[in-house]
């Protein structure tokens, strides 16, 4: 058996750990202006040990002020996701789903637009994303309850409608948008980026990432049970609908703080759970934790080539999508001559 296939192997655990902060440490010194890892190894150790500096001012700050902020933030963002997603392919039984699908992202992505054209300042954008956020998910709750039961089909189906308002409603917006000032920085921000990200902003979303996923692995025998069917989870007395609404609540953050943070970036909680269940399989005791990692690991790289693959910084979202869909139509096609989904 190698060492991939032992799903509990501290050896592997550790060395997706290794991956995570080597690739954070070389994402330091990633950018128009150099630096080396070994320089960057050493100005994160100052800030814990006393050590004789034998790097310039000019690279702390850097390290220190603009890029260690900016790397947390994708890194938590990049976990978060992926969580996220593996949580919600494990409650619907369907490889199709992500964090998108329940309509938080566009809500966020509308109440972030809100917030840079009635005020522009940090906490304005992500108090409004996270309101939005919010209301999406009520709005979904709302349309699935209404009359009684809600189904996984109409879920689905309320977060397709609740998607399409709040993506009309964000088309309204940046139509009336100053056209010299609010207007780019609204399209900016929703393609995504995490070059606005500041240790306010992280002390404002970070929680809200970390928290939910958290309560998430906390769950994740009911999600496992989820997974397996309703009646199986009502045979050992877990009640379906309320754990999946409580699993859904947790993504709701998770989304709406990501979006808070860098805009809309799609595909992320869609595409890594797959890579994760590639490694350790479909338990979520597992899969979970790998997802983080792997996610964390994946948006660095993404981040890492959008500010230093040109000469202008690329939009998150574009990165996102040209990388994530062809491997997602790989992954369907694959799925397909297997003979297709569950």
């Amino acid at each position: 058996m190698s060492l991939f296939n032992r799903k509990t192997s501290p050896a592997f655990w550790a060395a997706l750990g290794i991956l995570a902060i080597g690739t954070a440490v070389i994402s330091l010194g990633i950018g128009r202006f150099p630096i080396s890892p070994v320089k960057t190894g050493g100005i994160l150790l100052s800030l814990g040990i006393p050590l004789s500096p034998f790097w310039e001012p000019r690279e702390e700050a850097i390290v220190t002020l603009i890029r260690l902020p900016r790397i947390l933030g994708a890194f938590g963002a990049g976990a978060g996701l992926s969580v996220a997603g593996a949580a919600l392919q494990g409650i619907f039984r369907n490889p199709l789903v992500g964090p998108q699908i329940i309509g938080v992202s566009t809500g966020a992505g509308f109440g972030g637009a809100l917030g840079i054209m009635i005020a522009g300042s940090t906490l304005s954008v992500i108090f409004s994303a996270f309101l939005f956020g919010l209301l999406a998910m009520l709005l979904v709750w709302g349309i699935c309850h209404k009359g009684g039961k809600g189904s996984l089909l109409a879920l689905i189906l309320a977060g397709v409608v609740v998607s399409a308002f709040f993506t009309s409603l964000t088309s309204l917006l940046k139509y009336v948008a100053d056209p010299y000032d609010k207007l780019p920085a609204i399209v900016m921000w929703l393609m995504g980026s995490f070059a606005t990200v500041t240790y306010e902003k992280l002390a404002l979303g970070l929680p809200a990432i970390v928290f939910p996923a958290c309560l998430l692995y906390a769950v994740r025998f009911r999600i496992n049970v989820l997974s397996l069917g309703e009646e199986e989870a009502e045979s050992l007395g877990i009640h379906p609908l309320r754990t999946r609404w409580f699993i859904l609540a947790c993504v709701t953050l998770i989304a709406s703080a990501t979006v808070a943070l860098a805009g809309i970036v799609g595909w992320v909680g869609l595409v890594i759970p797959h890579m994760a269940r590639a490694f350790v399989g479909a338990d979520h005791r597992h899969l979970l934790p790998a997802s983080a990692l792997l996610g964390g690991i994946y948006l660095l790289g993404i981040d890492n080539l959008a500010r230093a693959g040109t000469a202008v910084e690329i939009p998150l979202g574009v990165i996102t999508a040209l990388i994530g869909a062809p491997f997602f139509a790989l992954l369907l096609r694959s799925k397909q001559k297997k003979g297709g989904f569950e």
